[in-house]
């Protein structure tokens, strides 16, 4: 009996520490989960608050009063869309965050919310989905902060870095303006040259070597040409547009380019690998950081020396984004100057650093490339000794996404050409220009009408009969300049065809950015070239591609 009743003592005793145990992890739940709430409420640089199921505020703390102006008796019950704008609000962005957040678990956004008084601040949002011990959704928790100086710093810290970048682009292009010069009078010499030998066989009535003469001129013509729109592509001021970029192709179409900014003093020697995958960035860019390297590595070995371009794959450099191997691919531009020490290697990144004397040289140009390559996920490596000469590595990310050709004009003999009877309308305002045009257009068949500038062709678009088509200038003097014109144009005749034509740097022309029935050819044109343009927009259906 005494043992039965030391046992009902042992068992009662455990009971009742059980119970204590019990009660002391229940007092010491609520009181954290108190503890919490007071955390939560005494939090005022975040919006806290939970929403129920259907997105409804169930609770509120002080930081959510101070952010978005509303009390908890005004806001708890209310939809949590009221915070959305309501173009987002339309678009279905609540919702959506809702559904995400409760298949993925969590939703993460920045984006612009309205505060009760109707002013907008940027936000950075987090929402969780919040379960029961079954797994049941039961609501959301919500963190919201507001970063509208955050942001507002970001962009004036991106408008600075693309007015550095534009900066250094035109110091680049000034370093190049004796060595161009020079460049366009031999051009200029060939093309006069050629011509005034045409000239004179065709006054005596000799045609031999006319073709001749007449390619010679066509040829420095065109190598003219090429040079001017590479001196507009590195002046161009554009974001970054990150696209597959064939590495070896780039340096490729710049040889000519960096041999004459070289100068005759300085070889300059490529190795491209083979079977190299494109690479992920902006190729004006990269073009405009390729020609930076080669002007530093030129003045550091004196005007004379050898610049050595190579290309290939590269397993991901310390520091880079990206991490599986051969993911990069890797330029480099070697030359044998004078070197860096390790002291100038430190610095040589630095904006404004530079060891150049004073006016020549912003300091600009290796930090420029350097932001380019991390702005491209890649990376600038530097290698150099004094009296060795000096080794930079930029790594561009790989990616298999194949490098977009220019289409090839397909020709199909079998269809008519639709240019025979057609009219078109030339406005252009430099004389010998809209000359030429005329004539060209009159040797391929077309009856050709011309003014100079945008009154006058309107005045002919609303008196003349027949006009199949514009042919018009971009930049027109007198006021309306070419797009003005067109939409002039567009309103006497909706369906009129417009054929830009520009001088300066096509980065963001093409038929699409005019809107459909329009195009853009560069100047300076060959006829083929403009008939081309022509029976694409004369006859859509005749699969004549652009240029």
């Amino acid at each position: 009996m005494q043992r039965s009743e030391r046992e009902l003592a042992t068992a009662i005793r455990r009971a009742d520490e059980a119970s204590a145990g019990r009660d002391r992890a229940e007092a010491d739940g609520w009181q954290n989960a108190q503890l919490l709430s007071l955390l939560i409420q005494g939090v005022t640089d975040y919006a806290i608050f939970m929403l129920d199921r259907n997105g409804r505020v169930s609770t509120w703390n002080s930081g959510a009063e101070r952010i978005k102006g509303y009390t908890a008796a005004e806001i708890i019950g209310a939809p949590y869309a009221r915070f959305y704008e309501p173009e987002d609000v339309a678009a279905g962005e609540p919702e959506r965050a809702l559904a995400t957040a409760a298949r993925d678990g969590r939703y993460e956004a920045e984006g612009w919310r309205v505060r009760k008084d109707g002013g907008r601040f940027w936000a950075h949002i987090v929402l969780h989905a919040i379960h029961d011990a079954a797994g049941t959704l039961v609501g959301y928790a919500k963190v919201t902060r507001d970063i509208t100086d955050r942001r507002q710093a970001q962009l004036e810290l991106q408008a600075a870095r693309e007015a550095l970048f534009q900066a250094q682009k035109m110091e680049a292009v000034g370093q190049l303006t004796a060595g161009i010069a020079h460049d366009f009078n031999n051009m200029l010499a060939g093309i006069i040259g050629a011509l005034d030998l045409l000239r004179t066989r065709l006054r005596s009535g000799r045609t031999d070597d006319a073709v001749r003469y007449a390619d010679m001129a066509i040829a420095a013509a065109e190598r003219a040409a090429a040079l001017t729109a590479r001196l507009l592509a590195f002046g161009r001021r554009q974001p970054l547009d990150i696209k597959s970029v064939d590495l070896n192709g780039v340096l490729a179409s710049m040889q000519d380019l960096l041999a004459r900014t070289m100068g005759e003093g300085v070889r300059v020697d490529m190795a491209c690998a083979a079977g190299l995958p494109a690479a992920q960035t902006d190729p004006h860019q990269l073009e405009n950081a390729l020609l930076n390297l080669a002007i530093n590595a030129r003045d550091a070995m004196a005007g004379r020396g050898t610049l050595t371009l190579s290309t290939g794959r590269a397993d991901p450099p310390a520091g880079a984004a990206g991490s599986s191997e051969g993911s990069f691919v890797m330029l480099e531009v070697a030359d044998t100057g004078c070197g860096m020490s390790a002291e100038v290697m430190a610095k040589a990144l630095d904006p404004f650093f530079t060891t150049k004397p004073a006016g020549q040289g912003t300091g600009l140009g290796l930090s420029m490339v350097y932001g380019f390559a991390r702005q491209s996920r890649g990376h600038l490596e530097i290698a150099s000794s004094v009296g060795e000469g000096t080794r930079i590595h930029l790594f561009l990310p790989a990616t298999d996404v194949p490098v977009q050709a220019e289409p090839a004009p397909a020709a199909d003999p079998s269809r008519p050409a639709p240019l025979a009877s057609r009219v078109v309308l030339v406005v252009e305002d430099d004389d010998h220009v809209r000359e030429l045009a005329l004539d060209v257009l009159r040797e391929l068949g077309i009856t050709a009408r011309a003014a100079a500038d945008g009154p006058s062709a309107l005045g002919l678009l609303r008196a003349a009969g027949t006009i199949d088509l514009m042919l018009c200038d971009i930049g027109l003097a007198g006021g309306m300049d070419g797009r003005q014109l067109a939409d002039a144009a567009r309103a006497l005749r909706p369906e009129l065809p417009v054929l830009f034509m520009t001088g300066y740097a096509a980065d963001t022309a093409g038929g699409d950015s005019f809107g459909p029935g329009t195009d853009l050819i560069q100047k300076p044109f060959s006829v083929d070239a403009l008939s081309r343009r022509l029976r694409a927009l004369l006859d859509p259906s005749g699969g004549a591609g652009a240029e």
